[in-house]
This record gives C-alpha cells, structure tokens and sequence, in this order.
C-alpha cells in the first residue's frame, strides 16, 4: 500500500514550502512528520532484510523448500483447493483471496531455508484465515477497491484545495486518505494473526525443530515491524494533513 502513495506523497513535500497565497517561501515544520515516518519505515524495513538476508542461508534440516512446506502445511490444516505457485521478484510473496493461490517467491518457493519455510507458513496462515472465514481478512478484501480509488484522489484533491483555499476539498482529501489508514489499521490484526498461525503450524507439523523456530520467529515479526511501521507513517501523514488544513482554515 505504501507504494501507491510515493508519487502524490512527493507532491506534498514539495507544496509543503509553498503557501497558497502571496506569502513566499517559508519552512513548514510538519515536514518533520514526514521525516520521523520515513526514518520509522527504514528501520523497520532494514531490520526485516537483515534477518530474511541471514536466515535464507540458514538451511532447514528437514530438506523440504517453501513450495512443500506450504503443502503440506496446507494439507494438515484440511485447506483443500488452494494451489501454491512461483512469483517472481523478491518478497514478492503473497496469499490471493480471489483465485486461491499462494504466491512464493523463487526464494521461498524453490529453496529449503528457514526464511523460505517462515515466509511460506504466513502465506498459508493467510489461506487458512481464508477458508475459515476470517473477518478482517474478508473485510480488507471487500475495501481494496474503494481504498485504490481513495489513495488516487486524495493527495490531488487535497493539492487543489490549498491552491483554491478551500476548506472543503481539503477535508474531502483527508476522509480520502483516511481510508488508506483504516486499510493498513486492519491490515495489522490480519498480518500478526497470519504469522502466529505460521508459527503453531510450524511447530505442530514438526517441519522446524525447536531450535529451528527461534530462527523463523525473527524473521515473520520483522515482517510484522515493517507493518506496524507502515501504519505509523501513514497515521503521521494524516496528522500533517490534518495540522496543514487547520492552518490554511486560521488563515482564510
């Protein structure tokens, strides 16, 4: 989700300097805001390489790869109809509620280690919500389309009403952005919940030894910071709108 928001989110930063009317050039200190959540997401994102970095070459004494252990896993859970296939690209790897597919990439598909097994779990924890009829996992499947439409027009509609000083389209474009929000805050629940599945099917299919898991809990909650940070962000952004609007309401 964070992706989508990079090119409007540019814009942003770069009007931050600017007032809508004749008042020069000043320095906005929300920009800040946007520092603290990126200096947040960096962290959270080289901690999560870091450990998927050491433990990928960590081999699993089991000799299954990511592919096997997601079917199996997905075979001891009784979830039937859910095919496990490659992606390309790195951490790339994904669960689809609508096609039933579990999506590895080549490191995690093809490879046996501790972080293609760890990464292949979640991804079947996620199938396994599925098929049980998790509710945030169903309600974050049902927004995807508004919270798209949402992402794309907020940054533009909120721009538009800086330039126009109109208070309105500024709150338009923060309820627009909110929903971005309220995506990443069900999001979380729905990660954590995937990971703390992977991890008791991994121990009770006995595919990692005990000294084994240690290994694979690092690696599924560093992926779970990277989310957290994610959501902290966006909640820091959404604050920088809101402080940005309420300025240009003092000075209409």
């Amino acid at each position: 989700m964070a992706g989508m928001f990079a090119s409007a989110s540019d814009r942003i930063i770069l009007y931050s300097y600017y007032y809508p009317r004749s008042r020069g050039i000043y320095f906005d200190w929300t920009f800040l805001l946007l520092i603290a959540g990126g200096l947040v997401c960096m962290a959270a994102s080289a901690l999560m390489h870091s450990y998927t970095n050491r433990y990928s070459k960590v081999l699993s004494r089991s000799g299954l790869t990511g592919a096997q252990a997601a079917q199996l896993i997905l075979q001891r859970a009784g979830v039937f109809g859910v095919s496990v296939q490659p992606i390309g690209g790195q951490l790339t790897d994904h669960y689809d509620p609508r096609t039933k597919v579990v999506s590895l990439a080549e490191e995690s598909f093809n490879k046996t280690s501790l972080t293609g097994i760890g990464v292949a779990a979640h991804e079947c924890g996620h199938a396994i919500q599925d098929a049980e009829g998790y509710a945030p996992l169903r309600l974050r499947s049902q927004i995807v389309p508004v919270v798209n439409i949402g992402s794309q027009l907020a940054f533009p509609i909120f721009l538009l009403g800086l330039i126009l000083s109109m208070q309105p389209l500024l709150t338009v474009g923060i309820a627009l952005f909110s929903l971005a929000v309220l995506f990443q805050l069900i999001t979380l629940p729905v990660e954590i919940d995937a990971s703390r599945r992977a991890m008791k099917l991994l121990g009770s299919t006995g595919l990692l030894a005990d000294d084994e898991m240690s290994g694979a809990r690092k690696v599924l909650t560093a992926a779970a910071m990277t989310y957290v940070a994610a959501l902290l962000s966006s909640l820091l952004q959404l604050l920088r709108l809101i402080l940005i609007a309420r300025g240009n309401s003092r000075n209409d």
